[in-house]
């Protein structure tokens, strides 16, 4: 068979690395890859808009590759100045700069990947770089020359390893003032001492650029790193799949940690509410937020194609937000962008990156979609922030806490009583209250939920979050009709709604409809993976209705292992064993109950059960008798 003919082309190459990154990260590994991410971030962004693409990014380094030297030029330029700037912000010895060299040549083209001696030029004209500086070789300056108001510094020619002739080099200067000028010094000739000296440099350096090559490009390591379908967790969905990390706070600032927040939620609601997309839920993203991520990873561990990244930084009274989105099976950025706002511009600027990111998956909305992926939300930036706050506390899940949400919703409502979402969020504080009996009153406070779940309906008829809250509780009236129809209308409004598939499972399971909601318990798991501890309670409750109680068992103890002390996990598995028999085992989960709870009264509890097959309900209350609760 004939040799297939290596593929090759003229591209503009980019190579970046930082100065001093093994410093760096001795002396603080976590905030060192924080830096390095946002950098990143920065530049990925720049590069893109100058219509490039990066090639690859091991480690501390960078490749990425131009159509256009000017733009190649262009890009480094926009980059060093940028982090010139952020760098400002940092104290000095945790100041990232990046040197970057960059070349014109001829390289081999292997499917996305790039090779040859462009790249072990550029990677040496990086190597003389200054950190936070710029180095091109002879062929990018020939081409630059005139076309762009900066000034160079010529630095003679250079041994470049396997390369026959030596290489002109230049360093760009961007200062204003350097525009047009060419410095271009005539060098003493050098005593023979001093000849010998710089033969010595001079191999030292092309054994470190060597090293440097052969560490990047020439190792045998992939030349992007991707994610691989055999590896993930779960199998990829039939539609484009996306996991949305949380935005990083740069500024550490603890108002800023509530709008970076927001914005991750506000992009994984609305772009849940489409079945053209499978969205993975906030709860498993967020085990993210804080740690050093790698788009691998997450993909493998998630099961999705495409991981949205982004950060959030103040500077004065205006917001700086890059987003990006990475297709994690090519390592491709298919999108990103930089946005700088007032803060009274985030509600457009959320439902603008949500229109980047369905246009870059290629999906089409129609009306009815488009209405209920923007939703209705406020332009009162002061009643945003008191729901942001408000739903920290509420997931705290804890009495006081629930206090605090309560109290800051109300305050929402009263700013701009048009806007949907803090009421269905203070009907959520109330239902805790009937269910943990946080309130003087079960029935006040369903009675509250209803009301609220309503309000927020007349407001936005597309409420997914309002049906599935009016669901549960209708559910816990015992009205299970309606509670089935409303958590049907939660699921058909938000698709990938993990949560609206509980509600509507549990509604299920408590009208003797059990078979019906393992399905959406399983969808619910598969959408969020790290699923909370009532998900698996409640699977556990659906095969326990069935009589599968090996599978039951098995789910109440998935519950444990996230949540140790879950006083309902040993409920239910108190229940699961005495009605198998196996009352050793019964008796010990009886015992942890009245450990967690020591005023625990079976008849209290069983009040709240809205059985609708009440010969289930004493099957359920005599199995608890039998362990020893009252």
């Amino acid at each position: 068979m004939p040799t297939q003919e290596v593929k090759r082309k003229l591209t503009a190459i980019l190579s970046a690395d930082v100065k001093g990154y093994s410093r760096l990260m001795g002396a603080d590994e976590e905030g060192t890859l924080h830096t390095l991410t946002a950098y990143r971030e920065i530049m990925a962004t720049f590069i893109q808009q100058h219509q490039g693409r990066v090639v690859n990014a091991p480690g501390d380094a960078l490749l990425a590759e131009f159509e256009s030297v000017v733009d190649a030029v262009k890009s480094a330029v926009e980059i060093q100045r940028e982090l010139t700037k952020r760098n400002a912000e940092l104290p000095t010895d945790r100041r990232m700069e990046y040197r970057i060299g960059i070349n014109l040549g001829d390289v081999m083209v292997e499917g996305e990947a790039i090779y040859g001696d462009g790249i072990n030029i550029a990677a040496r004209m990086e190597s003389l770089a200054d950190g936070g500086g710029i180095c091109i070789s002879g062929t990018v300056y020939d081409h630059i020359e005139n076309k762009l108001r900066l000034g160079y510094e010529y630095l003679g020619e250079q041994v470049v390893k396997n390369i026959a002739k030596p290489v002109r080099v230049y360093r760009v200067l961007m200062d204003p003032e350097a525009a047009g000028k060419v410095i271009d010094e005539k060098k003493v000739k050098p005593r023979r001492w001093q000849r010998a000296a710089l033969i010595v440099i001079a191999i030292l350096i092309v054994m470190a650029a060597a090293a440097a090559i052969w560490k990047l490009y020439i190792r045998p390591t992939p030349p992007i790193e991707v994610a691989s379908k055999e590896k993930m967790a779960f199998p990829l969905p039939d539609k484009p799949s996306i996991a949305v990390l949380p935005f990083v706070n740069m500024s550490g600032d603890s108002e800023l940690e509530h709008f970076s927040d927001g914005i991750t939620e506000e992009i994984i609601t609305a772009l849940s509410k489409t079945p053209k997309l499978f969205v993975i839920a906030r709860n498993s993203t967020f085990t993210y937020k804080g740690k050093p991520v790698r788009v691998k990873q997450v993909a493998e561990d998630l099961g999705v194609r495409y991981v949205l990244e982004g950060s959030v930084r103040k500077s004065a009274d205006r917001l700086r937000i890059t987003a990006q989105l990475i297709d994690a099976l090519t390592g491709h950025h298919l999108w990103a962008e930089r946005y700088d706002r007032e803060p009274k511009d985030i509600f457009v600027l959320q439902d603008e990156i949500t229109l980047k990111i369905l246009n870059s998956l290629h999906v089409k909305l129609t009306g009815g979609e488009q209405d209920r992926v923007y939703g209705k939300g406020t332009n009162n930036l002061e009643a945003y922030i008191k729901v942001l706050q408000g739903r920290d506390y509420f997931w705290r899940l804890n009495r006081e806490s629930n206090i605090l949400a309560k109290k800051l919703f109300e305050e929402a409502i009263a700013l701009d009583p048009k806007y949907p979402a803090p009421y269905w969020l203070l009907g959520m504080t109330h239902i805790m209250d009937a269910w943990f009996d946080w309130g003087k009153s079960k029935e006040d406070s369903i009675s509250r939920t209803i009301e609220l779940a309503q309000k927020t309906i007349s407001l936005d008829e597309l409420d997914s979050n309002a049906h599935g809250l009016l669901g549960a509780a209708y559910r816990m009236k015992g009205d299970h009709d309606k509670a089935i129809a409303e958590g049907k209308r939660a699921v058909e409004l938000d698709p990938n709604s993990a949560d609206a598939h509980v509600w509507l499972g549990i509604a299920l399971n408590y009208a003797d409809r059990a078979e019906e909601a393992i399905p959406l318990f399983e969808k619910a798991i598969r959408l969020n993976p790290f699923a909370h501890t009532w998900y698996f309670l409640h699977l556990g409750n659906a095969y326990l209705f069935l009589r599968r109680n090996d599978e039951a068992i098995g789910a109440y103890h998935r519950a444990l292992q996230l949540s140790p002390n879950n006083l309902f996990a040993h409920l239910n598995l108190t229940a699961t064993y005495s009605q198998l028999g196996r009352d050793k085992e019964a008796s010990a989960h009886a015992k942890e109950i009245l450990r967690i709870s020591p005023d625990f009264s079976l008849d209290r509890f069983a009040e709240k059960l809205p059985f609708k097959n009440q010969a289930e309900k004493e099957r359920r209350i005599n199995a608890w008798r039998k362990a020893g609760l009252k």
